[in-house]
């Protein structure tokens, strides 16, 4: 068992774990969170291959996931797409692999002509990408890459990044924590140092609940924003303020297939969530 993985186990249903993500690997080298489908993807391969980075595990057969991640970079992909498999190919050891396909992105995004992800397609987390979600993506992957923007790229990035700042996050119509981080992460990863913001303080629950929400004072909390929530507090170099309690909430959400759902109440596992859920963890249990 993966150090990482005996760690966790002290919270979760280790075995049952890892048996939910197996048993969804297919003959491809993708993935899918449904069992019972032949219907692979970018989403759930490069979940799958955060989920085993994460827990320093080997991802079994994994010549054949990079080439199932490398034949889904298309000019018709969704560029966050394209940018979970690049990523996923850099877990994979196979960054060259990525950069021979480069030229894709930019024909989707590239900040010198003001195109900030040209035909979004899918998204994470809000049905179609954001501009800003798409940017995100993109500046995640290349740095896993080790793709540099130039200077005036990056102060392209940096400029359209900062139309979203809506008082102390930021956001559309007021701050969330998903786009508050995903602003906060792409101007550090671009070398810029924006300033610390209190919106992850103020989405925590602690007392009955746990988790985090996506603005302050609301309830109840879900998995996507203590994700970003977690992340946020710890690119900001900040503690959680009731670990345990965060913790006994991820732990409501593992399913008796041991994939993890989004809220308390009742749902469906997925790779997505389960990655997360297991990030959340990780992060919450150096502070016990």
């Amino acid at each position: 068992m993966g150090s990482k993985l005996y760690e966790i186990a002290r919270f979760i249903n280790a075995d049952s774990l890892i048996r939910y993500i197996e048993e969804r690997r297919h003959e491809d080298g993708g993935y899918c969170f449904v069992s019972v489908l032949d219907d692979t993807n970018v989403n759930d391969t490069y979940y799958a291959v955060k989920i085993y980075n994460l827990l320093g595990l080997e991802i079994p057969e994994k010549e054949r996931t990079v080439e199932f991640l490398e034949r889904a970079i298309q000019p018709q992909t969704a560029v966050v797409a394209i940018a979970m498999a690049f990523e996923g190919l850099a877990m994979l050891g196979a960054e060259d692999v990525a950069m021979e396909h480069i030229d894709i992105v930019f024909t989707k995004y590239n900040p010198l002509e003001g195109k900030f992800a040209v035909g979004l397609g899918g998204s994470e987390e809000f049905g179609t990408a954001t501009p800003l979600e798409a940017t995100y993506w993109v500046v995640k992957a290349f740095k896993a890459i080790g793709y540099g923007f130039s200077a005036d790229e990056r102060d392209a990035i940096r400029t359209f990044v900062m139309r979203f700042r809506n008082g102390n996050g930021y956001g559309v119509k007021g701050p969330t924590t998903t786009m508050t981080y995903q602003a906060i992460y792409t101007l550090r990863a671009l070398g810029y140092r924006p300033p610390k913001s209190p919106h992850f303080r103020n989405c925590e629950l602690c007392g009955d609940w746990g988790g985090f929400t996506q603005v302050p004072y609301s309830l109840p909390p879900y998995l996507e924003p203590t994700f970003y929530a977690a992340r946020g507090l710890e690119l900001q170099g900040e503690t959680p303020g009731c670990p345990r309690r965060h913790i006994w909430f991820i732990r409501q959400l593992q399913n008796p297939n041991g994939g993890f759902r989004r809220s308390l109440e009742l749902g469906i596992s997925n790779f997505q969530n389960t990655y997360r859920a297991l990030a959340v963890l990780d992060f919450m249990k150096r502070y016990l």
